[in-house]
């Protein structure tokens, strides 16, 4: 397609090595010819990979403005692009079990240039794209004209029909090819890039329309055709696009749904070990990295249901998810925090289970941080102008062991709560490790019973957040 090319080529990983894997030593030959490429001009080979594209070989352009990509082994089959040294513009094609063959086209339009020789599915590729290209010409006056009118306007209705009419002409040109030519991996493509079309809504007891339905049967039938055991699919754009779709459009946010669509997709996906790979490691490491809370417990599902044992993940990186999940594992949401029991600035002990309010806001800081040097006097702000007649107590936990700037920051900031230090230096990092402090300032909120009930927020969050707490606990009680 010719479009911005937008996302970033980046080396493989273990999980994505697979890519490299050949069927055989037949090799590839793929010379293309774009009119206005100049010799020595740098072009890329990549493929597309779940949600990212990887860069499979690189050429010069020769002295006939050719060129030519070669290499011992098979690549594997899927969708692939070719980026010339203007990276604003590039064009996919097909890479079929056949890889020796030409493509011929023009920079100045990639597509409506193409002249694709020696294979079969890029002819198929291309007439499609063409076709679309046509329809979309059709399309877009028809979108133009009916802007120009008001809304309610009886004409609108006549370009909303001729809309219609062209979305069939292009379903059933779908349909006839995926007819005519049924082991065509672009009729794979088709039945995978198919959306779900939704029946009319069954009518309840109370005599209206399910309003739900639509929204659960889309969910239920997004996968019906997409072919899990078909690996070529995973070097499409199109199963990366869904899995996001899937996951963050129709599956509610939150840890407990999201795990079920996660095993949900895990199960599919065994039909084939490559896509059971590649979903495993999608799953996993998306939500490693969300910055959402709570949402670590989907990461925490992941490797110990499907990682955690894997004999496609090395030592190395299995040793780091088992020391990552023994540390998370005991801070998700919903789980007693872990004690800490350490000496105040006089010298008496402290433990956090001592406390007894209906909220513990425990604060790890370090006098020296510059971050905590703003967060810690908005919490005392906040502390005692709303925290405090709400029942809220503090347990700050200084990271560090410098007890004099300790004690003067306090005084400085009227820092009139619990505060603790540990002036031990292995127990130091013994509680870091616990509470998985890499950073300050951190804050958990525990509830009375030291269960933890949000943790890495900022502190202007915690009025609210509690607010919101204390409604649920009066809509548990209403409903007793």
């Amino acid at each position: 397609m010719n479009s911005v090319f937008t996302k970033t080529f980046i080396t493989f990983t273990m999980f994505s090595s697979a890519i490299a894997m050949a069927g055989n030593t037949d090799g590839y030959t793929i010379k293309i010819t774009a009119k206005g490429l100049k010799e020595g001009d740098k072009c890329l080979l990549a493929n597309y990979y779940g949600d990212k594209q990887y860069i499979k070989d690189s050429v010069k352009v020769d002295a006939k403005g050719v060129a030519i990509f070669k290499g011992i082994e098979k690549l594997p089959e899927g969708i692939y692009l070719f980026v010339p040294p203007n990276k604003n513009k590039y064009f996919d094609f097909v890479m079929d079990a056949n890889q020796n063959f030409s493509l011929e086209t023009d920079t100045l339009d990639f597509i409506k240039n193409m002249k694709p020789k020696g294979s079969e599915e890029n002819k198929f590729f291309y007439d499609y794209q063409n076709y679309m290209s046509g329809m979309q010409k059709k399309v877009e006056p028809l979108h133009n004209k009916m802007t120009s009118f008001k809304k309610g306007d009886d004409s609108i209705k006549i370009y909303q029909d001729k809309l219609v009419a062209i979305d069939s002409d292009v379903k059933n040109y779908k349909l006839s090819f995926i007819k005519n030519n049924p082991k065509s991996f672009v009729a794979k493509l088709f039945k995978a890039m198919e959306e779900t079309e939704i029946p009319e809504a069954p009518i309840l007891s109370n005599g209206r329309k399910d309003s739900t339905f639509a929204y659960r049967y889309f969910k239920t039938h997004f996968w019906d055709n997409f072919d899990f055991s078909d690996d070529r699919l995973l070097r499409t754009p199109i199963f990366g696009n869904k899995m996001k779709q899937y996951m963050e459009k129709l599956t509610p946010q939150t840890p407990d749904s999201i795990n079920i669509s996660c095993d949900y997709l895990v199960t599919k996906a065994r039909a084939n070990k490559e896509v059971f790979k590649y979903v495993v490691y999608w799953l996993t490491y998306t939500y490693e990295d969300s910055k959402i809370m709570g949402f670590d417990a989907v990461f925490y599902h992941m490797v110990v249901k499907y990682l955690k044992e894997s004999d496609w993940v090395d030592s190395t990186h299995r040793y780091k998810m088992n020391d990552r999940i023994n540390t998370i594992g005991p801070l998700l949401l919903g789980k007693k925090a872990p004690g800490i029991n350490m000496p105040d600035s006089l010298g008496k002990s402290m433990s956090l289970y001592d406390v007894k309010a209906k909220y513990t806001v425990v604060i790890f800081w370090d006098h020296g941080c510059s971050h905590c040097k703003k967060e810690v006097p908005k919490l005392v702000d906040i502390y005692n102008s709303k925290l405090k007649a709400k029942g809220v107590e503090v347990y700050a936990v200084e990271t560090e062991d410098k007890p004099e700037e300790w004690r003067k920051f306090m005084r400085e900031n009227k820092m009139h709560w619990i505060n603790v230090h540990q002036p031990d230096e292995y127990s130091r990092a013994v509680t870091k490790k616990i509470y998985d402090i890499y950073s300050t300032p951190v804050i958990y909120l525990l509830d009375e019973n030291k269960i933890i009930k949000a943790k890495r927020i900022d502190s202007d969050q915690l009025d609210g957040f509690i607010d919101m707490l204390e409604k649920e606990k009066e809509k548990d009680k209403n409903k007793k």
